[in-house]
């Protein structure tokens, strides 16, 4: 039996929202997994809580691991800085699985349903790729620059600035003017060449919602994400049924059961879920089946790194309800060749999918040398002593 002999996490000074996780095993594979955002609770939760339980362990049973570890964070809440950690080192078991094998990911979860992945851009901006700012200053010129890319789809959010100063409450018409300014740009610009999503990231109220939903509908808008926190489900429902433009939320649902009630009341049109923050590969591909026994389809939220990107590619591969996978081309045409091997490329709207040996993706050498890189190990023998399985959680209090 393989066993698992180290968790390892690596943090850069320059990539301050990425956690990498590498899990090692006592036959020389190393699989890669990933996080985002508020990483030092993450990083806690996998060195803390998460290793102890997965050393010594098989790496290849992954349900049965998934399952363990699901029901010690389950016992006090299990939404956070747990189940983003236990993504990352669950997507790395993936790798491992598929190197052992010699399979890319796809094949591990019973093959493609599509040979490329629809994509649209997310006008982030980091290093030379300024796209954030870009639509800023001339949102059509932008939306040219991302046709000559090959990208046909791109989201932005223009209303929200205007949220700050009544707290989301309200806006006016002068505002909502305002933020249709790039909206504008790009159809003058380009036309209907350019599908336009727009990301919300919860600012608003319904009433206020309803007012944006109102001047946007006109410009054949792709979608509106996030309209609102996700904790007002049936607000969000009352908002969809008011407008034309379909709506999707929300990757701040975490697993599939977060998700069961938002399909249950038909919340939205479209579903979003991100596998380094649900619970991971596993976690997903249960969430794109449960929404395609209701008919939904699925977005692949990806904001992070080169491991979230190549994931998002096999999974987007796989399921049969995807919509798109979001990607950053800010990300991926700057830093993802810098740490890996893995760099994407997208023609007529689509990217491309990974074939290598597990994810397809493995970070650079001197990644593991520059001094900016934290790096914390967890080794040795684990305190789960091959349990799977919870019982009276006070009798094994010692393991957690």
């Amino acid at each position: 039996m393989m066993k698992i002999t180290a968790i390892e996490s690596l943090q850069w000074a320059e990539y301050p929202r990425l956690l990498v996780v590498r899990v090692h095993t006592d036959s020389g594979i190393i699989g890669l997994g990933e996080t985002v955002d508020k990483v030092h609770g993450s990083k806690g939760a996998l060195h803390g809580t998460i290793a102890p339980l997965m050393l010594g362990q098989d790496p290849l049973d992954i349900e049965g691991l998934w399952r363990f570890v699901m029901d010690n964070i389950m016992y006090h809440g299990y939404a956070g800085a747990e189940t983003r950690a236990l993504s990352a080192v669950e997507i790395a078991l993936w790798d491992i699985m598929g190197k052992h094998y010699g399979a890319p990911l796809y094949h591990l979860l019973g093959g493609k349903t599509r040979d490329e992945i629809p994509t649209y851009n997310t006008c982030i901006g980091f290093g030379d790729v300024q796209d954030y700012q870009a639509w800023h200053d001339d949102a059509g010129k932008l939306a040219q620059s991302l046709l000559d890319d090959g990208i046909q789809a791109m989201k932005i959010w223009s209303f929200d600035p205007f949220s700050e100063r009544t707290f989301g409450q309200r806006i006016s018409h002068a505002d909502v003017e305002k933020g249709l300014i790039p909206v504008k740009q790009i159809r003058d610009a380009v036309g209907n060449a350019m599908e336009i999503g727009m990301e919300c990231h919860f600012r608003w109220n319904r009433v206020s919602m309803e007012r944006i939903a109102r001047a946007l509908e006109p410009y054949d808008i792709l979608f509106l994400e996030d309209v609102l926190p996700p904790v007002y489900p049936d607000e969000i429902k009352a908002l969809s049924q008011k407008t034309t433009i379909p709506i999707i939320g929300s990757e701040l649902l975490i697993t599939r059961w977060q998700l069961r009630e938002w399909l249950e009341k038909h919340v939205s049109q479209i579903v979003m879920t991100d596998p380094v923050w649900n619970g991971g590969i596993a976690e997903t591909r249960k969430i794109a089946n449960l929404a395609e026994t209701f008919g939904v389809p699925l977005v692949l939220h990806n904001v992070a790194g080169p491991i979230c990107h190549a994931a998002c590619m096999h999974l987007g591969a796989h399921i049969p309800n995807l919509y798109y996978v979001e990607s950053v081309r800010a990300f991926y045409k700057s830093y993802f060749n810098v740490l890996s091997d893995f760099v994407p490329t997208v023609s007529d709207g689509y990217l491309d999918i990974p074939d290598k040996p597990g994810l397809g993706v493995n970070l650079r050498d001197d990644m593991l040398k520059r001094n900016d890189l934290t790096r914390q190990i967890s080794d040795g023998e684990g305190l789960a002593h091959g349990r799977r399985a919870m019982g009276d959680h006070w009798a094994v209090e010692e393991i957690r």
